[in-house]
């Protein structure tokens, strides 16, 4: 079951991240910015579209948002590594990414 609460609150902390304001990022998804207040606290879930269309503008994957609506027992198991990028930031991650890519290109070489 979808936790909107944790939706909403990864989509808040997703878009300060990016440094945009309530009223950007609703503008940047062309909805009013009372139905992006209400996505961020968890009153309203947002369509397919509408979501796919906040993922984009946030530059956020939409695993990272919808993270804490996984089962964690679920496909990936206990694995500390999909644990520690299912709880991470999207800046997080493309750290995340860069030091894994690097490593990998360590080992092969």
């Amino acid at each position: 079951m979808l936790n909107r609460k944790m939706l909403g609150q990864r989509i808040r902390t997703a878009r300060k991240e990016k440094g945009l304001t309530g009223e950007k990022l609703a503008d940047a998804c062309n909805i009013n910015p009372t139905y992006l207040r209400q996505i961020e606290a968890g009153t309203k879930i947002p369509s397919l579209p509408m979501f796919v269309t906040i993922c984009e503008a946030l530059n956020a994957s939409p695993g990272y948002l919808l993270a804490d609506s996984f089962d964690e027992a679920g496909t990936r198991g206990s694995d500390p590594l999909y644990e520690l990028c299912d709880k991470a930031t999207p800046s997080q991650m493309r750290i995340i990414t860069a030091m894994v890519d690097a490593a990998v290109k360590a080992i092969q070489s």
